[in-house]
């Protein structure tokens, strides 16, 4: 009888799809599906998800796909599979994981803003700093449950609670767990030095608050029960590792483990991780767990990226995304002296400001759509150039630059964030996303892998134009005074709007 090649499953659930990959042991993709999703933005400041809808359900249409392939296949047996997500998000559940209230998204979520200054001047902002890595903010979970308690009738705080791929995992498995990584983003409740709840903090701010099992994102936190098998199509008995948030399974996907690697993630938010030798906080980013056990990073996140270009494209009338670029790449850099902050949705780092608003600035009436969509492009990247600038200064220049996500494909977008900051980018052969990433970590879990493998191969290395420089610097000058300078104004506009879709 022949061998069947083992393969591994990998699912990731992001902002605006959720995507799954078959991989085997030396990183061939054998099949991938994808399932569109939207977030849901109720009122200004808020962003949710169908937990069961878009979470649950897109992993069981995926998972159903993909086992349907795997059988046309032949002579292939899954032996593992991982789920990671956006994150961290927020669903509390009742015992058969029926959800209280829509699944709450990440730092783009600002509703919590009363719990956060609560919480911060219980606990002493520079105490929460040195034990969480971070001040609160958007970002934070701890708030987030403050704000179900206060608003939620539904809500009972002995509830389990769970983030996007934990929530999945325990529709799997039955079993309630999350990955360190994730957990500390849950400030005020992790230590990160301990690398540990900080259970006294967090019966002092949300006393009779249950808190899941800790594991690695790599360890295997169940198995698929016959209930999730027959739902699904999975086997039964099949391990289900831990998981984590999407842009570290995309970092593990493409080998950013070593000190001074950095991964930007261009998707529908930008993320940037950076591996640390040691535990290093500063106020202007996120110091938080890493994937590899007891490793630690330092991370950032913009809250509006693709989804601005995606934005951009539906407000001029929905033209092809290949005749856009195409009329941006037309544009001089410096888009003829048109600047943008990209902070629709608020900013997250290295402002942390949910008011924050979008500003277009010099804008005349020789500007042509393509200028708007380059414009776009580079206000994205003024501001990735602001954060790297402060992870330099916090933890030194990056060894290597890895770019990743759906937004590396064009060129149009790396190359213009290369401009900008000064910096070749390594483009992998493979960007499937994090979901490749999950499939890698369930290959090591179940020892398909040596700990350590790496399935990233550099497909081209982006490197910056010397002769665009100068406008770049000049533009971004301009960049970093426009926010200070319209600040006030636009937190006046964002009050309007508040007030406005408040009735």
């Amino acid at each position: 009888m022949t061998a069947r090649t083992p393969v591994t499953l990998g699912i990731d659930i992001g902002t605006g799809s959720a995507k799954g990959v078959l991989a085997t042991a030396d990183g061939e993709i054998l099949a991938d599906a994808r399932v569109d999703l939207a977030m849901r933005l109720p009122r200004p400041g808020w962003a949710e998800m169908d937990a069961v809808d878009d979470w649950w359900g897109s992993v069981v249409t995926i998972a159903r796909r993909l086992t349907d392939r795997l059988a046309e296949l032949g002579r292939h047996e899954l032996v593992a599979m991982c789920v990671s997500g956006l994150g961290p998000a927020l669903v509390a559940c009742t015992d058969d994981l029926t959800p209280a209230h829509p699944g709450i998204l990440y730092g783009i979520d600002a509703r919590a803003e009363v719990e956060i200054q609560e919480q911060t001047a219980q606990l002493g902002a520079d105490a929460v700093l040195a034990r969480c890595g971070k001040h609160l903010s958007s970002q934070a979970v701890g708030p987030k449950l403050a704000w179900l308690r206060r608003h939620v009738p539904a809500y009972d705080p002995a509830m389990r609670w769970y983030s996007a791929h934990s929530y999945v995992v325990a529709h799997l498995t039955g079993r309630w767990v999350l990955d360190h990584h994730t957990a500390s983003q849950c400030d005020p409740l992790y230590d990160v030095a301990r690398q540990d709840w900080a259970r006294d903090w967090a019966e002092q701010v949300l006393p009779g608050t249950p808190l899941p099992e800790l594991l690695w994102p790599g360890e295997e936190a169940g198995r698929v029960t016959a209930a999730a098998a027959a739902t699904t199509g999975l086997p039964e008995g099949l391990p289900v590792m831990a998981g984590t948030v999407d842009a570290w399974a995309e970092a593990f996907s493409v080998g950013v483990r070593r000190p001074g690697d950095l991964m930007l993630m261009y998707g529908s938010t930008m993320f940037l991780v950076q591996v640390l030798p040691a535990p290093t906080v500063d106020a202007r980013l996120w110091t938080t767990s890493g994937v590899v056990p007891g490793s630690h990073t330092l991370a950032a996140g913009m809250s509006t990226s693709g989804s601005l270009t995606t934005w951009l494209r539906t407000l001029m009338g929905d033209p092809s995304f290949e005749d856009l670029v195409d009329e941006a790449r037309a544009v001089p850099a410096g888009s003829d002296g048109l600047v943008l902050l990209p902070y629709l949705a608020g900013e997250r780092s290295p402002h942390y400001d949910p008011d924050a608003r979008g500003v277009i600035s010099g804008l005349t009436l020789r500007h042509t759509r393509g200028h708007l969509f380059r414009a776009g492009y580079e206000g994205i990247g003024y501001g990735i150039r602001q954060v790297v600038d402060v992870l330099s200064e916090v933890a030194g220049p990056p060894a290597r630059v890895v770019a990743v996500g759906g937004g590396t494909q064009g060129g149009l977008w790396t190359q213009v964030v290369s401009d900008i900051c000064g910096i070749e980018q390594q483009v992998p052969r493979v960007t499937v996303g994090a979901s490749y990433g999950d499939a890698l970590l369930a290959a090591t879990g179940v020892g398909l892998v040596p700990v350590g493998t790496s399935w990233a191969q550099v497909d081209r290395v982006v490197c910056p134009d010397p002769a665009v420089r100068a406008t770049y610097d000049r533009l971004y000058d301009v960049y970093r005074e426009l926010y200070p300078a319209t600040r006030d104004l636009v937190h006046t506009l964002a009050r309007l709007q508040g007030d406005a879709a408040a009735g």
